[in-house]
């Protein structure tokens, strides 16, 4: 398929969100766009680890041919043969009472 052959490339441009927290000891990453999360003993590993496995599962998902389906519903858009990022507006923390 055309299409997962030349998107390959244009992942490496996008850009995603990360967020990191602890747990205990370890850093757990996670990236919200996907729902895919890592872990590591320090910041940069649990970051390091993030991107391995974002990295994994976008190339099974090219191969399973569902990954403009899921780039798309993460909020990305294919235009002019690329993708563009979607823009992030706000980012804030909410308490609320339970």
């Amino acid at each position: 398929m055309w299409y997962n052959n030349r998107v390959k490339n244009i992942i490496k441009n996008l850009t995603f969100t990360v967020q990191v927290f602890k747990e205990g000891s370890t850093f757990v990453s996670y990236n919200p766009e996907l729902k895919v999360a890592s872990c590591g003993y320090t910041l940069e590993e649990a970051k390091s680890n993030l991107k391995d496995a974002m990295s994994g599962f976008l190339k099974s998902a090219r191969k399973l041919g569902t990954l403009r389906e899921i780039l798309e519903e993460a909020g990305f858009i294919y235009k002019r043969q690329k993708w563009s990022t979607p823009n992030l507006l706000v980012m804030d923390r909410l308490s609320l009472a339970l």
